[in-house]
């Protein structure tokens, strides 16, 4: 008799392994059918678009919004040179009155010199003046002697410095003829000289700034310089002492001496010894904070037009 457990069949676990073999094998054949799918798929969507298909052409992408161009860089503003004082004419109450004669600034304009430069016997000596203007932004007044070649030298360069006020210029006759030595028509032949040069060769005029040569002047010699409109006689408050020659030491020590507030200080363009100074004076300015105008930003205003 049969028992179960003899049945032969039973005996065979193939059978009940088979079937779970092979199911295995349809899910893993399944299973390997799809990842083959999907890395088709993938396969296309990677595809550039100039490989679409053409039935579905690519949509445009949006063209990229451009960066904006970068804004220039402004150009560095040059910076200035270690003899740099001052830019422009220094703060001032506004223009003074002026009656007859001046020999320093009034009291109102505070720490304010003026530099001015009479004769202009030696060329390279005014160029080098007005170098150290164009270098330090210090406001000169020159008081012309019109004979002298200075004046003409060195016009191409002084012409842009009197236009735009950093430097005036004045009248100190054409020979520098002492005028308590002259007669009538001989004062109106220096001063009126002076003065037809200066329109002549600058297109300005000096008047009313006059400077008498060695300083001799007197009432008369006064009015007869206002005819020509010359109503200011314009004398001084101290001197760098070289209308001579001097040692660098001896005017150094004028211009420390003579160098203060409110002072019409004088120097004159005849020698090159102030000309290895000038550092040296731009110090001594700093060192007392003082700042230069020319006679017309104190007496006029800046801008004063001097034009004929």
């Amino acid at each position: 008799m049969w028992h179960a457990s003899s049945n032969p069949a039973s005996r065979l676990p193939r059978r009940k392994v088979i079937p779970v073999q092979r199911r295995d094998f349809l899910l893993m054949l399944a299973a390997a059918t799809a990842a083959a799918t999907g890395a088709c798929s993938l396969t296309d969507d990677a595809a550039p678009a100039s490989k679409s298909s053409p039935s579905a052409p690519a949509t445009p992408s949006e063209s990229p919004t451009p960066s904006p161009a970068p804004s220039p860089s402004p150009s560095p503003t040059p910076s200035h040179g270690p003899l740099w004082l001052q830019d422009g004419p220094p703060p001032l109450p506004g223009p003074q009155e002026l009656d007859g004669v001046i020999t320093e600034l009034p009291e109102a304009v505070g720490n304010t010199v003026a530099i001015t430069v009479d004769d202009g016997a030696d060329s390279s000596v005014v160029d080098a003046y007005l170098d150290f203007a164009k270098d330090s932004g210090v406001r000169l007044t020159f008081f012309v002697t019109s004979s002298y070649p200075g004046w003409t030298d060195c016009k191409d360069k002084m012409a842009p410095l009197v236009e735009s006020g950093q430097v005036q210029l004045g009248n100190h006759t054409v020979t520098h003829a002492g005028l308590t030595e002259l007669d009538e028509a001989g004062i109106i032949s220096e001063v009126g000289g002076c003065e037809s040069f200066l329109n002549s060769t600058y297109g300005v005029t000096g008047a009313p700034f006059v400077r008498p040569p060695y300083g001799y002047r007197g009432e008369w010699t006064d009015s007869v310089c206002a005819k020509l409109g010359y109503t200011t006689p314009t004398m001084w408050y101290g001197s760098f002492g070289d209308s001579g020659l001097l040692t660098e030491d001896v005017l150094l020590g004028e211009a420390q001496k003579w160098l203060l507030a409110q002072h019409i200080v004088i120097g004159h363009a005849n020698f090159p010894t102030v000309t290895h100074l000038y550092g040296q004076i731009i110090d001594i300015l700093r060192e007392r904070a003082l700042l230069t105008a020319t006679l017309d930003d104190v007496y006029f205003g800046p801008g004063h037009d001097r034009h004929v």
